[in-house]
């Protein structure tokens, strides 16, 4: 599912912002942007994301502002000197000495060092950023429970279109059983009374019996009702174990069931019932996808 959140704080005149984004994915994929100098959290925020988000392809941004005294560079004296003083050996030009441009000098290389430890400005930033990292997975969480509620009324509509048509399946299986031996008999006796023929009533019996064998969608129906239970529990959860991959995996077999009972009975009227719970059960499919 789709969300969005961020957050910001301010600490010691630093100043941290974090961003995060979630886009429709089946399964978990984090793209960290970190600012050069923290790339050593990358690892550490990923494992983060993942104990919080665990599908969706999510994008965390986070940047930082230093507006202490500590932003400002150190120079290294050492260095400077070093520079001057083979600048002051340098062959004279003309009559003039040499003009020393100490703007310049500042950017050669080693005259400008980070001020600060590195690893306390890491740690800083560590804490900072998880705390930042609480905040806006929150604000992606609570999006995503907005976009869930409106998921799950559409997955639940699927649902009792599926139930209702299996319900007409069901009623109407044992009719069509009824239906073809009546078509049978009435065909033989045609037959019969045409080439002036008689036949056994076990050779009836038996034909019946085969095509009865064939046409059997009694387990069939059976599984898919018990598929549809399985799917109103998981869909009544309170969400914290996460069922979209289990309804991904369900809504196949619900479809396997489905194609079993429309090439096993070619009644038409259950064939347009399977095509609507076929059509249902897709739904459901490309729906989970986007379920946490």
């Amino acid at each position: 599912m789709t969300g969005f959140g961020d957050a910001s704080a301010e600490i010691g005149g630093v100043h941290y912002f974090l961003e995060v984004r979630s886009l429709n994915s089946r399964y978990f994929k984090a793209i960290i942007r970190l600012p050069e100098e923290l790339q050593g959290l990358e690892a550490e925020m990923e494992a983060e994301l993942r104990r919080r988000l665990r599908r969706g392809s999510v994008v965390m941004s986070a940047t930082y502002t230093d507006a202490s005294e500590s932003a400002a560079l150190n120079v290294n004296h050492r260095a400077l000197s070093r520079y001057i003083e083979q600048l002051e050996r340098s062959p004279r030009v003309g009559s003039g000495a040499v003009s020393i441009d100490l703007g310049a000098l500042l950017t050669l290389p080693g005259v400008l060092q980070p001020a600060g430890n590195e690893e306390q400005r890491l740690g800083s930033a560590r804490g900072a950023f998880l705390s930042l990292l609480d905040k806006a997975c929150a604000n992606v969480n609570a999006m995503r429970e907005r976009e869930g509620a409106s998921l799950l009324e559409d997955l639940l509509e699927q649902r009792d279109l599926v139930a209702a048509r299996l319900e007409v399946i069901a009623q109407r299986s044992p009719q069509v059983l009824i239906e073809y031996e009546g078509r049978l008999k009435t065909r033989i006796e045609t037959m019969l009374r045409e080439a002036g023929l008689a036949v056994e009533p076990g050779d009836v019996v038996r034909e019946i019996a085969i095509y009865a064998e064939k046409s059997d969608i009694a387990e069939e129906i059976c599984r898919l009702k018990g598929h549809l239970e399985q799917f109103t529990e998981l869909t009544g959860g309170d969400g914290s174990k996460g069922a979209g991959r289990t309804l991904d995996f369900l809504a196949q077999e619900m479809l396997r069931e489905a194609n079993t009972i429309a090439s096993k009975c070619g009644d038409s009227m259950i064939s347009r019932c399977i095509v609507e719970i076929k059509g249902a059960i897709d739904r459901i499919k490309e729906q989970v996808q986007n379920a946490e």
